[in-house]
């Protein structure tokens, strides 16, 4: 049997570049290497979206279409709807009982993530997310986990998890890796440290091509460089940074950090450039898209036939669970 992977994404809207770098060009190569599980989480969504829930529905689809642009293969992997599956819910209910409030409260990116929030606004379910997550990855019994450099502690807590019911209760669980992509993390068009929808700084993969053009023309790049033939950093550019990302021509873009630092080139030729990489990257993903958006069926196949494999899966695990924890059956 093949190891098997579970990753996965919050549908709250369209995709952006720092999903495509930090996540779905690996998952692309990883489906044929492992047994995949892509994980919309719909649940944890609900944690900061409960008053739009048309949204989430949208993003459902969105977050889909997007998968598929990309060439992941719902043929290879499993295309998972979290709230298809009960199972999601009642372990991480049952995990709960291993998690101690400090615990969570120590953990750095819920910490990070809460800080957006006033406290009355924080809910139950959006600060045990982490719980959640954890109970997501042990049900399909995954054994590596790729994941963007901020979700390291959800794995760390994952791993402690797992340990400590096998530890108790039998073992059940294989303590799960983590697999951080080649780009640990896009920072936003505007210089912030990480793209976001929520801070309006992502190009998506579904932008058009005169809309990639305009953002990139309006990215953030050296502030201390006021005229084109002042000499430039390009250490913490955010042009630079994205030509290392997306430009497969490594030479070019070497020769062009020098001209910069020389102040030989200008900012206008460095994000033509770019905006052209960009392009060039985006194109053949908009067209499957625009494919994909004439046959709705497919995308609906692909999410049904991909939960139906999970949920027999997870039926499995829950019922070793039960039996660990001599609940299965009381009369």
């Amino acid at each position: 049997m093949r190891r098997r992977i579970l990753t996965g994404m919050r549908p709250t809207g369209a995709l952006h570049l720092g999903h495509y770098a930090g996540a779905l060009e690996n998952w692309v190569r990883l489906q044929d290497e492992y047994e995949c599980f892509f994980l919309i989480a719909d649940y944890q969504a609900l944690g900061d979206h409960i008053d739009d829930i048309p949204r989430i529905r949208r993003s459902v689809v969105e977050v889909t279409l997007d998968w598929l642009a990309v060439r992941l293969d719902p043929e290879k992997s499993s295309f998972v709807v979290q709230s298809y599956v009960p199972e999601h819910a009642e372990l991480a209910l049952l995990l709960g009982t291993l998690v101690s409030l400090p615990r969570l409260q120590r953990n750095p990116t819920l910490k990070g993530e809460m800080g957006q929030f006033k406290a009355q606004e924080v809910t139950v379910t959006f600060f045990t997310y982490p719980v959640s997550q954890a109970a997501d990855i042990l049900l399909p019994k995954a054994h590596l986990v790729p994941v963007g450099e901020d979700q390291l502690p959800h794995i760390e807590l994952t791993r402690e998890v797992a340990g400590r019911f096998n530890r108790s209760y039998g073992e059940v669980f294989p303590i799960p890796e983590a697999l951080v992509g080649r780009v640990p993390r896009l920072v936003g068009i505007d210089g912030q440290a990480k793209m976001s929808k929520s801070l309006d700084n992502a190009i998506y993969l579904s932008d058009p091509e005169e809309v990639v053009t305009e953002k990139v023309r309006r990215m953030y790049t050296d502030p201390t460089r006021i005229h084109p033939t002042d000499p430039g950093h390009v250490e913490g550019n955010p042009v630079f940074m994205y030509l290392d990302a997306f430009d497969p021509h490594a030479d070019e873009v070497s020769e062009l950090k020098e001209r910069y630092r020389k102040g030989t080139v200008g900012d206008v030729e460095v994000k033509r450039i770019l905006a052209q990489r960009l392009n060039e990257l985006l194109e053949p993903i908009r067209e499957r898209r625009r494919s994909y958006e004439q046959h709705p069926d497919l995308v609906r196949e692909a999410l049904l036939e991909g939960t139906k494999r999970h949920k027999a899966i997870a039926e499995e695990t829950m019922r070793e669970v039960r039996d660990g924890l001599h609940i299965s059956q009381y009369v």
